[in-house]
């Protein structure tokens, strides 16, 4: 039985900052940003969106009557969880109004979550062939103002089913894994931005790819030519060229030179959005398979998932017949293209009004927020959520 990608959507907040403004603000080159980093854009999420909200607006595009029923399992991966004890699963599905009699799990760890969502969403599917799972990776990237990672922040969510006979990709069996106790990246419970080690963490981020795709080829025999495409967890889009160009000599010129084109197609929406975390991965599958015009059904293409911390996996997909129609590319274009740009002054001030990590009630400014799902602010220390009438 065949399992896999059926659905899958997108969703980041209608504001960004442009990256070579913000270099010049930074007393920067606008080269370090949109060359030596690679991005051009990064979304700027407001105080009324979090990352429940943001996976209910991704989720909400690919739910409707006819899988909606079918959907007895939701995945949650996030580092950008609401509560330490409340499931962030739970409060999509409510917002979703999704069926009572179902499992709603929260999975943590760092950019990786939504792939092991992924692989356990396929083992469910593949032990109850009726099922449909949902599977998120939601997440806000913040690091903070004038830090060294500000211009590697962003955020937004991706949502999927996976299910028998998909419309989109199959997932291959099987996969490979590498997992380190590292410190290259983390968020105590006390901060709202994370502490990382750039260099170390791109370092390992290398190495974990390396070891996983030569595991991945031990398995399978699998041949790097065998892959029509690599798609990358893009913290930001320079590092995953960096991590495919360390493998392009154990193939031909020919070969190289496609994963090099069929790349840049992957980081178009990357660029744009800047990181998701857990989403990163599935934004950047999601941009090739939107905008690559070499893609036909039957080729594979690898992904590789690495979450700080650390774990990595590789894993091999199969296009299925159909799935140009599958895919919603014109939604994804047009809330990219129907976005509005921030000053720097503005962006600063949205990144500054984020709701404090205390008891006090809050009030969010839901007026310039026209999202369907949004966050309504905190009131007797609960999350006030709200679904628009539309």
């Amino acid at each position: 039985m065949k399992v896999g990608i059926d659905r899958i959507g997108f969703y980041t907040s209608k504001w960004y900052v442009d990256m070579a403004k913000l270099a010049k603000a930074r007393n920067e080159e606008p080269g370090k940003y949109l060359i030596g980093i690679g991005q051009s854009k990064q979304s700027v999420i407001p105080n009324s969106q979090d990352a429940v909200t943001m996976a209910a607006n991704a989720a909400d595009q690919i739910i409707d009557d006819r899988n909606r029923d079918q959907i007895d399992l939701v995945l949650f991966g996030t580092e950008s969880g609401v509560d330490n004890s409340k499931s962030a699963a739970i409060y999509l599905q409510h917002l979703l109004q999704l069926r009572s009699n179902i499992q709603s799990v929260e999975l943590k760890q760092a950019c990786y979550a939504m792939t092991a969502g992924i692989q356990l969403a396929k083992d469910h599917v593949l032990a109850h062939p009726e099922s449909k799972v949902l599977v998120i990776g939601s997440d806000i990237a913040r690091y903070g103002l004038h830090s060294a990672g500000e211009p590697t922040q962003g955020g937004g969510a991706m949502a999927m089913i996976i299910s028998a006979n998909p419309k989109i990709l199959t997932i291959e069996e099987p996969s490979a894994h590498y997992t380190a106790d590292i410190m290259d990246f983390w968020r105590p419970l006390y901060a709202t931005q994370a502490v990382v080690d750039g260099k170390y963490s791109s370092q390992e981020y290398i190495d974990f790819f390396d070891r996983t795709l030569t595991e991945y080829q031990a398995k399978t025999q699998t041949k790097l030519s065998d892959l029509q495409a690599i798609v990358f967890h893009l913290p930001y889009t320079k590092m995953g060229l960096k991590a495919l160009k360390s493998v392009l000599s154990k193939t031909d010129d020919r070969h190289a030179t496609q994963l090099l084109r069929e790349f840049e197609y992957s980081r178009i929406f990357s660029r744009e959005v800047g990181n998701l975390y857990t989403g990163s991965l599935y934004l950047s599958l999601l941009s090739l398979l939107v905008n690559s015009e070499n893609l036909k059904s039957g080729q594979k293409i690898g992904l590789f998932s690495y979450g700080s911390g650390a774990e990595g996996e590789f894993y091999v997909t199969t296009l299925q017949p159909g799935f140009e129609t599958a895919i919603g590319g014109d939604k994804v274009k047009h809330l990219l293209e129907d976005r509005e740009e921030l000053s720097i002054t503005e962006y600063e001030a949205m990144f500054n009004s984020q709701m404090p990590l205390s008891a006090d009630d809050f009030t969010t400014h839901t007026q310039i927020d026209s999202a369907k799902f949004y966050l309504a602010g905190q009131k007797d220390q609960q999350r006030q959520y709200q679904r628009r009438k539309v």
